[in-house]
């Protein structure tokens, strides 16, 4: 998950919660010299770094069996490998550190920033993408950003997070109403006190099921973000250039979107009432 958006990790937990700027550690303390590849297959086990958010990572309290697209798409790999997937509970300010830590062997929808990438590495291939949208009220059609930019309309954000900077910037004839976090948000919108929520998508999807009102929408021109997966730094790059390359592939053979909908509808979402996680469905639709 992701440093594009902090309001949205504050709702979800998800993928790039906040920005956290994991400390230096000598290159012995991040294996160099090893190779993680060989052993997750000497182990057989993939150890993959877990934090609570949906719709990432959520674990079921009644079975204790964890879900999400980021775990759905470990298991994927962990299959692909022959090895069996093992969840490691983490926070996500804490996943840099757990990786160099070699506590666990992947971190998933974790964003590559430029302040990670100091310390962790990250395959050159997505993960995924997913897109500044908007939750409307019920008859409010909406196409295009200009579509939202009218005095009239009341767009809730969390505050100082990346939608809240864009639709300040993109909206500037808008109300923009900002809430300390994304519930305060989605109590606002439940209420009727803003007409519509710019968060980015899966957050706003999951967000829509909570309060049973409104629709997702990807107003154009999209606003993409690729998220992707954190690995641990060392000499021997095999495990990161594998992982890459696996994930290209379950991105193109609509893998990855597959796991996206498995989800969705595990936790009573229709699938098709919510937006893709392919970039390139946004930029095709009619």
């Amino acid at each position: 998950m992701a440093a594009k958006d902090s309001g949205r990790r504050a709702m979800l937990g998800g993928g790039a919660a906040m920005l956290a700027a994991a400390p230096a550690l000598p290159a012995a303390a991040q294996g160099a010299g090893a190779n993680t590849l060989q052993a997750i297959r000497d182990r057989g086990e993939l150890r993959i770094g877990v934090a609570p958010g949906e719709p990432w990572f959520f674990r079921d309290q009644r079975s204790n069996e964890w879900h999400g697209i980021g775990w759905g798409v470990g298991v994927a790999l962990a299959r692909e490998l022959g090895v069996r997937p093992v969840p490691v509970e983490t926070t996500w300010g804490n996943a840099v550190a757990g990786l160099q830590a070699n506590q666990f062997d992947v971190m998933f929808v974790l964003d590559a920033t430029p302040q990670r990438a100091l310390a962790i590495d990250f395959p050159s291939q997505p993960m995924f993408f997913y897109a500044q949208g908007l939750l409307v009220r019920p008859g409010l059609t909406i196409r295009t950003w200009e579509d939202a930019n009218k005095p009239e309309l009341r767009i809730g954000v969390v505050l100082g997070t990346s939608p809240d900077r864009d639709v300040t910037a993109r909206l500037p004839r808008a109300q923009i109403e900002r809430f300390p976090s994304a519930d305060e948000t989605a109590a606002a919108f439940q209420a009727g006190r803003v007409d519509a929520i710019s968060l980015f998508h899966p957050a706003l999807v999951m967000l829509r099921a909570r309060v049973r009102r409104g629709t997702v929408l990807l107003p154009e021109p999209f606003r993409a973000a690729a998220t992707s997966a954190g690995v641990r730094r060392e000499a021997d790059k095999s495990w990161r250039d594998w992982l890459g390359l696996a994930m290209a592939h379950m991105y193109t053979t609509g893998e990855t979107q597959k796991i996206y909908e498995d989800y969705l509808t595990f936790r009573g979402i229709e699938p098709g009432s919510a937006p893709p996680v392919t970039r390139e469905t946004w930029q095709n639709r009619g």
